[in-house]
């Protein structure tokens, strides 16, 4: 997830104290915001009363504040207030509406992480400058941004300039891969199975191929060659593979992902970009 996480545009910002609850003010909270408040709630990071939450609709925030116990604001500007860090999840064009109207609010002791996709940190800190001019974030504030992050999953850091590569394989993959569960399941139900099995084998055989690379730290491709004997099923079953052109179109589809992402923020940013 979370294309600009990895270099937040931060200033300065002061460690709570020991056991003291994260101050995090999550702005736009749809899927990504509520996965990272619950990762963040479960590994102890924070409270539910410590985190409040905007969202686009005031019934998605009162469910949030009903299902997790976290505190719904009526306005970005209210949710900042006394916030430590802040999250931006909207979307790529409310980034800057939702900046100019935080932005005059917040103080030098607060750390703005943006995990808005297309949005450089350029383009954060040109309306947040009045504050911080020629602001960077330094290692204090990465070394947190990890933290936040690496509750709910893996993290790499990465240069800027990668960003658009990770929404393309990161953030768009997901959707690739249920393309790839659906039609493994619907192989599933060709050759017999019923569909709820066949969907959870599929499921879990993605699931575990993915914790196999993980875990064993070996080349996909070793991977692969451990199980596909000489003449056995899977062999005949890569072939078709092979033939149908998918280790083609899957890199096609990154490929894509990542020149859209380049795109999208050319349109959306391309005369602040100069």
């Amino acid at each position: 997830m979370a294309a600009k996480a990895a270099t937040p545009a931060a200033r300065t910002r002061t460690t709570p104290g020991p056991g003291a609850p994260l101050r995090l003010a999550v702005l736009g909270a749809g899927q990504l915001g509520e996965t990272l408040i619950r990762g963040l709630l479960e590994a102890g990071l924070t409270e539910p009363g410590a985190v409040v939450v905007t969202t686009l609709h005031a019934t998605r925030s009162r469910d949030l504040a009903r299902r997790l116990g976290v505190r719904a604001a009526a306005s970005n500007a209210e949710a900042v207030s006394g916030a430590s860090v802040v999250l931006l999840t909207v979307k790529p064009q409310q980034v800057v509406p939702v900046l100019r109207e935080v932005g005059p609010l917040l103080t030098a002791s607060q750390l703005v992480i943006s995990a808005a996709s297309s949005v450089s940190t350029a383009v954060i800190e040109k309306h947040l400058s009045a504050l911080a001019p020629g602001a960077r974030a330094g290692a204090k504030h990465l070394a947190h941004a990890e933290q936040l992050f690496g509750a709910v999953g893996q993290t790499v850091v990465l240069d800027e300039r990668h960003m658009d590569a990770v929404t393309g394989l990161s953030a768009s993959g997901p959707a690739f891969l249920y393309i790839v569960i659906e039609s493994l399941a619907d192989g599933g139900v060709k050759v017999g199975l019923p569909r709820d099995v066949a969907l959870r084998l599929a499921a879990q055989t993605v699931l575990g191929a993915g914790a196999m690379v993980r875990e064993t730290g070996e080349h996909p491709a070793l991977l692969k060659d451990a199980v596909t004997t000489p003449s056995g099923t899977t062999i005949d079953g890569i072939l078709e593979l092979e033939e149908g052109g998918l280790r083609v179109a899957l890199i096609k589809a990154v490929v894509r992902a990542t020149r859209r992402a380049t795109e999208r923020a050319h349109e959306l940013f391309g005369d602040q970009l100069k």
